[in-house]
C-alpha cells in the first residue's frame, strides 16, 4: 500500500522555489523560482543575485540611496535567472515563484512563452509596477494564481 502523506506537485515545486531562495545573498529579499514543464518536470531554477562575474562581496546590497549605490541596478531576479539558466524552449511551461513578478520579469516570462505563474506572496500588489505587470500578463494570456499554502512543515537535514 502506498503512503498517502506525500507532498503535492504544487508543494513540491513551490518548495524547490523557496529552497532556491536560500541561495540568495540579498540581506532583505530572497526570491527563488522554479520553471516546470506541462508534464511536471523541472526545467530550470533561479534565485535573485548578482550577475555572473560580479562577485557577491562587491555587489551593492543597499535599498536606499542613489541608483548606483543600491541593489536595484545590479540584481538579477530569480525569475530572470531561471529563464536565462535554461537553454531550450520554455513555451507552455509554468513558473513557481516566491514573490509576484515585477514588470521586468513579467516581460521576460511573456517573451519566454511561460503560460502560468504560481506565486506565494504579492506584497507589492498596490505598486504601479506590479499593476503594470498584471496588465501585461492579462493582455498576453499568462495566467497567475496565488499558491494555496497547506502550512505543511518539512524538515531537511543537510
Amino acid at each position: 500500500m502506498k503512503r498517502d502523506d506525500y507532498i503535492s506537485w504544487d508543494e513540491y515545486f513551490m518548495g524547490i522555489a523557496l529552497l532556491s531562495a536560500n541561495r540568495s545573498k540579498d540581506p532583505n529579499t530572497q526570491v527563488g523560482a522554479c520553471i516546470v514543464s506541462k508534464d511536471n518536470r523541472i526545467l530550470s531554477i533561479g534565485y535573485n543575485g548578482a550577475p555572473r562575474g560580479l562577485h557577491d562581496d562587491v555587489m551593492k546590497w543597499d535599498r536606499e540611496g542613489s541608483v548606483i549605490d543600491t541593489k536595484y541596478a545590479y540584481v538579477c531576479h530569480g525569475e530572470l535567472n531561471a529563464i536565462l539558466n535554461y537553454r531550450g524552449n520554455l513555451e507552455g511551461s509554468k513558473i513557481y515563484v516566491a514573490l509576484f513578478p515585477c514588470n521586468e520579469c513579467a516581460k521576460a516570462i511573456i517573451q519566454a512563452g511561460i503560460k502560468e505563474i504560481i506565486y506565494k506572496d504579492d506584497k507589492y500588489a498596490d505598486t504601479d509596477l506590479i499593476k503594470v505587470s498584471k496588465m501585461m500578463l492579462d493582455t498576453c494570456g499568462v495566467k497567475y494564481k496565488k499558491y494555496k499554502s497547506t502550512n505543511r512543515k518539512l524538515t531537511l537535514e543537510l
